[in-house]
């Protein structure tokens, strides 16, 4: 398969992280030649901060976003991974845009009603709570290796606080993401449209998460290729990178019979 013949990749963060998570597989992806694409969500990383006047936050709000920036990029058909908590969102644009999806690999998201935002991430979307806590510069750590058990090094680091150390939006952002997430009402869209999902499906699972239970993931789609990472916590592309690289170039370069 020559690279021009290749589906692009979108690959979609997770909560509260940004497309830096992606920066060791995104190499591995261009050295099979596709063409990687890893965006910030609204609101996270360099991407803009907008005041909630201006930006509902919400899932629609995000689903539209991202079909504009679909279409600014010219994708006509790509292949889409997303990942955690924002993933939900990633998985309500696939099943309203299902002509425009050739694969379909998910890293550790909310399948079905059973997953519930964690404690962890669910303050933050508190009254006066919230509002303390999404201004800390320390909170993305936290919650990144919060997730995984494993110690991000302090170089990476730097860049997951750099949002949150240049301006308070960051913060307001994140407030605003968690307040609106909606997550019920986006799993039992996932779980009721995954049940007819024809595309090929890569369920690329940490079973060291805290949050999401593989057995979420055991229990979703019948046709779906279950790939579980016993090293690996909620955030996959930060715990065990290599393992993840290899699987997704794998799974896109596969023949599809």
């Amino acid at each position: 398969m020559n690279p021009s013949e290749k589906s692009p990749v979108l690959l979609l963060h997770g909560l509260p992280s940004q497309s830096y998570g992606w920066r060791n597989v995104l190499p591995v992806l261009a050295g099979h030649g596709f063409r990687a694409i890893a965006p910030d969500w609204i609101g996270c990383g360099a991407s803009a901060k907008p005041d909630k006047r201006n930006f509902a936050y919400t899932p629609d709000a995000y689903i539209a976003a991202l079909a504009a920036l679909v279409q600014a990029l010219e994708l006509k058909k790509f292949s889409l991974v997303v990942q955690g908590f924002l993933g939900s969102m990633g998985l309500q644009y696939a099943l309203r845009h299902p002509e425009q999806i050739d694969r379909l690999a998910i890293l550790n998201a909310p399948l079905t009603t059973a997953a519930k935002l964690p404690w962890k991430i669910r303050q933050m979307g508190i009254p006066l709570v919230g509002e303390m806590l999404t201004q800390d510069p320390l909170l993305t750590e936290r919650t990144l290796e919060g997730g995984g058990g494993y110690v991000i090094d302090e170089e990476d680091l730097e860049i997951y606080r750099r949002p949150f150390l240049k301006s308070s939006e960051a913060g307001r952002s994140l407030l605003a993401i968690v307040k609106n997430l909606q997550l019920s009402d986006a799993t039992a869209e996932i779980q009721a449209g995954f049940a007819q999902w024809q595309k090929p499906l890569l369920l690329l699972w940490g079973t060291r998460d805290p949050w999401l239970p593989y057995s979420l993931a055991e229990t979703f789609a019948a046709d779906a290729e279950l790939n579980p990472l016993t090293e690996a916590g909620h955030y996959p592309q930060e715990d065990r990178h290599e393992q993840v690289s290899m699987a997704l170039s794998d799974f896109l370069r596969r023949q599809i019979l």
